[in-house]
């Protein structure tokens, strides 16, 4: 996934409102941008940060400039826009070489309501008839470890409960982590954030679910999704 326009450097000053962040740009400009990721943004969101923006020359957008990537100490980018991450699962699907689990050579359809249920998947793969939700991974990691959710997460509970029913009756459902930051080797249920995700996490992978987790590289031009990571338990 390639961006449309050269991001712009920045420091961030603050993120509020979730959806909000200040930022003095590089270039002397101080601006508030849309901040596109509606998690607790955990390590991710610390005054002081160098961030990177896209701009948007819509007339209509309130605010001109998005949010995209923040580094770590370590110097590792890492990719905070939620809105990216099914683009880059689409991708993998498509390719066929990174997750063969989820056949894609019938095609991919997205956000398509699960009959029956309180859920839309962010695919549906024809070939198969699976269903496969996606997740953006950003939390801070630890030894290579990244975790997930990064706030409590109902929403995200209820989906594995329909992947779980989808399993139960004979459709194959998928869960993707993805984690577009390059210091990932694994990725884990948050237990001490969300215990009650760890543990559905768990019985639903018993259960027959596939979780994928997968890594991705963050650079100046755009993100590339370039290998698997273990999910542990």
């Amino acid at each position: 996934m390639h961006y449309d326009v050269a991001l712009q450097p920045g420091v961030l000053e603050r993120r509020y409102k979730r959806f909000l962040a200040d930022v003095a740009l590089d270039d002397g400009q101080r601006i508030t941008a849309h901040c596109p990721n509606t998690g607790s943004m955990l390590g991710c969101a610390e005054p002081g940060q160098r961030v990177w923006l896209s701009r948007s020359d819509n007339p209509r957008r309130k605010y001109a400039h998005t949010w995209e990537q923040v580094a770590m100490a370590s110097g590792v980018r890492v990719g905070i826009h939620t809105g990216r991450t099914n683009a880059l699962v689409f991708e993998a699907i498509a390719a066929g070489e990174l997750i063969p689990e989820a056949d894609g050579s019938g095609g991919i359809q997205t956000e398509v309501n699960v009959p029956n249920a309180p859920m839309r998947a962010d695919f549906w793969l024809p070939a198969s008839g699976a269903y496969v939700e996606v997740k953006n991974v950003t939390a801070a990691v630890s030894d290579g470890v990244a975790v997930f959710p990064d706030a409590p997460s109902e929403r995200g509970v209820r989906h594995l409960d329909v992947l779980e029913q989808l399993v139960q009756s004979g459709t194959p459902g998928v869960l993707v982590f993805c984690a577009q930051r390059a210091d990932v080797e694994a990725i884990r249920p948050a237990d001490d954030i969300d215990p009650t995700y760890g543990r559905t996490l768990r019985r639903v992978m018993d259960a027959g679910v596939e979780v994928i987790g997968l890594g991705a590289r963050v650079h100046e031009r755009g993100i590339e999704v370039d290998r698997r990571v273990p999910v542990v338990t």
